[in-house]
This record gives C-alpha cells, sequence and structure tokens, in this order.
C-alpha cells in the first residue's frame, strides 16, 4: 500500500517570484533535492507536496524562501541549502529581527544574516563594546563588520570609520614590492574597499575618504592615536602581532567600538604564539563588554564547494 500524499499551500502574495524560484527555477529544484517533497509554484500559491515527512521538513523552509523573496533580497539555491541545513530559526518567525538586519538606503540594499551563526554574530556586534569574531574565510566575518560599521556612522552614532590590516602576509615584505608606501599597501587592503563601495555609493566613499570620515589604513599607522567616537574594525588580526594588538585596543577612546577579525588556520607569523589574537583570546574573554564569537564551516556564504575545502584542510591537519 502506498503511502498517503500530504499537500501544503503557501501564499506567496507580494513576494518577488523570480527571486522565490531562481534561475532556471533552481531554488525550488533544492527545496525538493533538501526536503524530498515535490514543488510547485503557480500563481500566488506554493505548493508543497509528498509523504509527511517531506512536507513538514518543506513547508518552514518555503515560509523562509517567500519572506526573504518579499523583502526582495538576493537568493540562491546555495541559500536555500543552508536554510535546509540550519533548521527553523527562532525569533519573529520569519528569521528577521532588527539585530540581524542592516538597511542600506543609498545603495537600496538590505544587508542580513543568512545563517544562525552569523545572526548571532551581528547580535554580538550591536550588544558589546569590542566583539572578536573568528573563523575561517568566507563566514562573512568582516563584510557584516564593515556593514555594522557603515550602519553606525548613517545613524551618526559615530563620526567616523577606521578600517585596519597588519600589512604583512604570506611572510612578504613590504620593501620588495614596487611604488610608493600607499601603492605597496594598497593590495593587503583592497578587501575593505571591495567591502565598503559594496555598501556606499562610490561617490560617497571617495568623499568619506577625502575627508577622513573613513580612514582605510594599515595597522602600524594607529599607534600613537586616540580614536574617538570611531567604528574600528581591525580585519586579520591573526597577523597582527601581541605588541601590535596591545596598541590597538588601547587606541579606543570615548564612544568608540571596535571589531577585530581572523582566522587562525591562516596565521602568517613566523610563530604562532606571535600572534596577537591568539594571546587575547587567552586574555580577555570574561571582560564585560567585551564578545568572543566563533563562525564554523557552516556560516560560509560563498561558492558551497568552499566549505568542503575547509572541511577538508582541517580533516588533514587532524590527521
Amino acid at each position: 500500500m502506498s503511502e498517503e500524499t500530504t499537500i501544503q499551500r503557501l501564499s506567496t502574495e507580494g513576494a518577488d517570484m523570480l527571486t522565490l524560484a531562481g534561475v532556471h527555477d533552481e531554488n525550488l529544484i533544492e527545496l525538493a533535492r533538501q526536503t524530498g517533497a515535490k514543488i510547485a509554484l503557480r500563481g500566488e500559491t506554493l505548493a508543497v507536496s509528498g509523504n509527511a515527512e517531506s512536507v513538514a521538513r518543506a513547508i518552514p523552509i518555503a515560509q523562509r524562501m517567500i519572506d526573504t523573496a518579499k523583502q526582495q533580497m538576493p537568493m540562491t539555491a546555495d541559500d536555500v541549502l543552508r536554510m535546509s541545513m540550519e533548521g527553523p530559526r527562532e525569533g519573529n518567525g520569519n528569521g528577521v529581527d532588527n539585530e540581524t538586519r542592516i538597511v542600506l538606503p543609498g545603495v537600496r540594499k538590505i544587508i542580513q544574516a543568512k545563517t544562525n551563526g552569523q545572526a548571532e554574530y551581528m547580535k554580538l556586534m550591536a550588544e558589546n563594546d569590542i566583539v572578536v569574531g573568528i573563523g575561517p574565510a568566507g563566514t562573512g566575518k568582516t563584510y557584516l563588520a564593515v556593514a555594522a560599521a557603515v550602519d553606525a556612522l548613517a545613524r551618526k552614532r559615530v563620526r567616523r570609520i577606521v578600517l585596519a590590516r597588519p600589512a604583512v602576509e604570506a611572510g612578504e615584505s613590504l620593501g620588495f614590492l614596487p611604488g610608493d608606501m600607499q601603492q605597496k599597501v594598497d593590495p593587503y587592503l583592497r578587501p575593505l574597499y571591495d567591502a565598503l563601495e559594496d555598501m556606499m555609493p562610490h561617490e560617497r566613499v571617495l568623499k568619506s575618504l577625502e575627508t577622513r570620515t573613513i580612514e582605510i589604513a594599515p595597522l602600524a599607522y594607529m599607534r600613537g592615536r586616540t580614536l574617538a567616537d570611531a567604528f574600528v574594525i581591525l580585519d586579520e588580526a591573526q597577523n597582527a602581532t601581541t605588541a601590535q594588538m596591545k596598541m590597538f585596543l588601547t587606541r579606543l577612546g570615548v564612544n568608540s567600538r571596535a571589531v577585530i577579525t581572523g582566522d587562525k588556520t591562516q596565521i602568517d607569523l613566523p610563530k604562532r604564539e606571535d600572534s596577537g589574537l591568539v594571546q587575547i583570546e587567552r586574555i580577555l574573554p570574561g571582560i564585560e563588554g567585551i564578545g568572543f564569537y566563533y563562525l564554523t564551516e557552516a556560516d560560509v556564504v560563498r561558492h558551497r564547494l568552499v566549505r568542503e575545502i575547509i572541511m577538508a584542510y582541517a580533516e588533514d591537519s587532524g590527521a
């Protein structure tokens, strides 16, 4: 005797259909692949059918997809895969709350956590003066920190943004690079420019850099300064020495917030124990106002193969 088929229908009224279905229906195909349910989109109705178990798995994911499409936020098959891996979220019922959603009106864009880990990381940034985000590449550590900084500047919670990175990586020396000092350090700072230009109109970025409302500089340039009324981000912190990290943390002035991001598997200093990120991980937890959050391969939001690659390297290093 065949198992009884269950059918549930969800309203898609107000949702952008192309966003919901994806190119060549890739989002609906991924939903069916992950849950075993049959998915059919007709008019303003999404029909989910199959055995009771597969339909029960598919319904909460389908509702999140519809909610995302109503907000006209980007959604790909990888996003559907992540939704299926995470399961249901706590909150207001659609996986969105004010602490995990940043509206950037200048570029008509919404930055939103795509994983539970990212949501917790964003909440931590909203609740603490100093946040340390540790995790592998592709988890959005820096991107979300820059989004929080741009949001704080737009809301006039701070008067400027300072983005810093250690300018020594992979054992290379700046002295061997061609050009003047700015040309030497620009390649190290380019990811910060890229994130910033994704969140602000190009003209506004240029003007903000010119007026020093936004400053992007090597970590060494922070020495001797007091950074007041600022949102400060230290990226690639695993390559900051212990002395540089102490220098950075003691730059913070009145009404300043800091986010420190790094990946402990990518330390390029001669000795791992010289990493300032490793040191603060040991000595700063427990201090009120400082939060640590660890993102994992489950939070990777780049190509789905990036997650598999990170896991493969982790397994190899543990062998």
